[in-house]
């Protein structure tokens, strides 16, 4: 077998997916922080673009990508199905080990596939800027990059432990036009809380998104634009599934075990629930397992109740499996992990039992990004190396059960940018 399937344009799908379509049952709705009764949409509109709030609410399975978007992706997508054949050889596995591969993007990850269709329906509405927060500095980097395509400024809050390791994603932003601002900081309230008490305080993306949240409440021309979590930036990410979906079946092999790593779920939800779509219908049997780090474990160390998406509690109360707004994570590499929360839609597919999740220590993940590069050639994001932990661990359990299963995994972004992360874990 060929080590990269086929790139060809026919895998590129003109809709995206939403699984909302095909539940039997939907998550409980999000509630407006005040009232804490359920939200209206138009109550979205003091904060997110309204072609962006249309989508969030959409029940359509389909939602068509427009052409000017369509034309951006083909800089860079389809993107590539990989053969892991290196790994599969190195860990002797009866197992056949298959990775989609986002880190081709034109910043290095996933995020750009949301960041294109949210700042195209921002400049569609007349929006000039949009606010956001970052981790590892992924997000803030598409939808800087996504901003210079469409004319739309971005303006970041980067969490500070992330800044400080990070340099190279701040100058990212800032070659596409993006303003970086260190979170916590003195420029909003939300900021002041923590910066007060500690001027060095490692921040987390709760805080740094109630940054972002203060400033387009506080500004009729801003409004504010998030990178995961919400149910349209799962819709968005489905591309990745669709293309991985046709992707294999013109290789001729369907996955048994789907990968992704979970900070607040948009990767690992963009490849699997157009896989899931066939659990749901047609009692499909395919595994999937969402990976967290130990240190910030919001699915197997959380709670599934209702709480914020940000630290002072400016957002509506989502349900979903939380370690409280209040969790301040501590400040390891995978930055893009540091989340109190889970998606809803995630959470939800966790408690109905298609999905299962798992935790992993930052020395194993790092281990298994070492064994990666030195088979597959491809230094891996912190975050998508939690995914490869994960791979391996199946692969050997293959191995000593001899049974050649599919494995299939998101790699959902490089790390050359990562890369003192790795010298100083």
């Amino acid at each position: 077998m060929s080590r990269y399937l086929s790139r060809n344009e026919k895998h590129l799908p003109d809709k995206f997916y939403n699984i909302k379509a095909d539940l039997a049952e939907l998550p409980p709705p999000p509630l407006n922080p005040v009232t804490r009764q359920p939200l209206n949409p138009a109550d979205l509109e003091v904060i997110f673009p309204k072609s962006f709030i249309a989508q969030e609410v959409s029940l359509e399975r389909y939602i068509s990508i427009p052409e000017k978007v369509m034309e951006a992706y083909s800089v860079f997508r389809p993107t590539p199905l990989i053969y892991a054949s290196k790994l599969q050889s190195y860990l002797d596995t009866p197992a056949k080990i298959f990775y989609k591969f986002e880190g081709v993007s034109p910043t290095g990850s996933h995020k750009t596939n949301t960041a294109l269709m949210q700042t195209y329906l921002a400049s569609q509405d007349g929006i000039d800027t949009l606010t956001t927060e970052t981790g590892a500095g992924q997000w803030g980097s598409a939808l800087a990059y996504a901003g210079s395509i469409f004319g739309v400024k971005a303006r970041v809050y980067m969490v500070r432990s992330s800044f400080k390791q990070k340099p190279g994603r701040k100058i990212m932003m800032e070659l596409f036009g993006g303003e970086v601002s260190e979170s916590t900081g003195p420029t909003t309230d939300a900021g002041q809380k923590y910066y007060k008490d500690n001027p060095d305080h490692p921040g987390s993306l709760g805080i740094a998104i109630s940054e972002a949240v203060e400033m387009a409440i506080k500004n009729p021309h801003i409004k504010y634009s998030l990178g995961s979590v919400l149910d349209s930036v799962l819709i968005h990410q489905s591309i990745i599934g669709i293309e991985a979906q046709s992707q294999c079946n013109e290789a001729g092999f369907e996955p048994d075990i789907i990968i992704g790593c979970v900070g607040g779920g948009s990767n690992f939800a963009g490849l699997s629930f157009p896989f899931i779509r066939n659990n749901i219908k047609n009692n499909a049997k395919t595994k999937y397992l969402a990976i967290e780090p130990e240190v910030c474990p919001s699915i197997t160390g959380g709670n599934l109740t209702y709480d914020n998406g940000d630290a002072v509690g400016l957002t509506p109360l989502l349900y979903m499996y939380t370690l409280g707004k209040d969790f301040i994570p501590p400040p390891i590499h995978a930055g893009g992990l540091r989340y109190h929360g889970m998606a809803p839609l995630v959470s939800h597919l966790v408690k109905s039992g298609f999905i299962q999740a798992k935790a992993y220590s930052q020395d194993k993940v790092f281990e298994a990004a070492k064994i990666f590069l030195n088979t597959e050639g491809i230094l891996p994001a912190p975050e998508s190396a939690h995914a490869i932990a994960a791979v391996i661990d199946e692969a050997l359990k293959a191995k000593k059960e001899r049974c050649p299963i599919n494995i299939l995994f998101n790699l959902s972004g490089h790390g050359f940018l990562d890369i003192s992360a790795y010298e100083k874990k």
